[in-house]
């Protein structure tokens, strides 16, 4: 999935074509708007989108659709687009897309779930840490598996993982960390879609793969917070945080305590 935000000072009306990736199907969520008028996407430019306006806005176009965007009176919008193939999303997170579902456009959708999910994926689009991988790898599969996996399909895969794919799992995360590993990787391991793992390692954990990931970053600091007289940049660099400004929140909000105030307590 690519991921594209965007946002645009107006003037007030606006009429426009939405410019997309060649031969993408689109998936757009608008996060803000300012005005006394709500943006709106459209088929063609003279007609008006017939579906009333809801918050947190989304619309879905298949691949090569026209689309244009309007609006009475905008002075702002921010929204994001995910654009993809469907037929390589198919084949990599090993979801079943019904024949004709990707093709039906829906130019005024309203799911908080699936806006969220985009909202989340939006906000870690520039974050450098390691886990960002695995974090926006389960956010692209949970963002499919909403928008295209029948209700009885996801329901009907919530068993965990064996236990030989769980220690396979744990052994190559631990032996990667704190470099970026993807879902994909972790899946092909244990020989099962992106989608099923992700639910199957969490039914196993109680964690989502990149918080297994995160909570083991978070271990090994300790460690070296006790064991070692390493600074706390030293310790953020050894467990793959940006700096230690970045390490002492994810920290703190694990444990409730600062690296600093942690290492104090375990010491005195």
């Amino acid at each position: 999935m690519n991921v594209d935000l965007h946002e645009h000072t107006c003037t007030g009306r606006f009429l426009f074509q939405i410019t997309s990736r060649a031969e993408s199907t689109r998936l757009s969520a608008h996060f803000e708007e300012v005005g006394r008028a709500h943006a709106e996407p459209r088929s063609a430019p003279n007609i008006p989108n017939p579906h009333g306006y809801k918050p947190r806005s989304l619309y879905f176009a298949p691949a090569e659709m026209a689309l244009w965007g309007y609006s009475a009176d905008t002075r702002y919008i921010k929204c994001a687009t995910v654009s993809f193939d469907v037929n390589l999303l198919q084949e990599r997170l090993g979801i079943s897309v019904l024949p004709g579902q990707a093709d039906i456009p829906r130019l005024r959708l309203n799911d908080d779930r699936l806006w969220t999910l985009i909202k989340l994926l939006a906000d870690a689009i520039d974050d450098s840490d390691p886990n960002a991988q695995l974090y926006g790898d389960s956010l692209t599969a949970a963002i499919a598996a909403r928008l295209f996996e029948r209700p009885q399909e996801a329901k009907g895969s919530g068993g965990g993982l064996s236990a030989i794919q769980l220690k396979d799992a744990m052994g190559y995360l631990e032996a990667k960390m704190p470099a970026r590993v993807e879902l994909a990787t972790l899946a092909d391991l244990a020989g099962l879609s992106q989608s099923h793992y992700s639910r199957a390692f969490k039914a196993s954990t109680g964690l989502a793969p990149y918080q297994w990931q995160l909570q083991a970053r978070v271990e090994r600091a300790k460690e070296l917070l006790v064991n070692t007289n390493g600074s706390l940049q030293h310790v953020a660099e050894a467990t793959g945080f940006a700096d230690a400004v970045h390490f002492g929140r994810a920290f703190r909000k694990m444990t409730g305590a600062t690296p600093a105030a942690w290492r104090r307590d375990r010491l005195a």
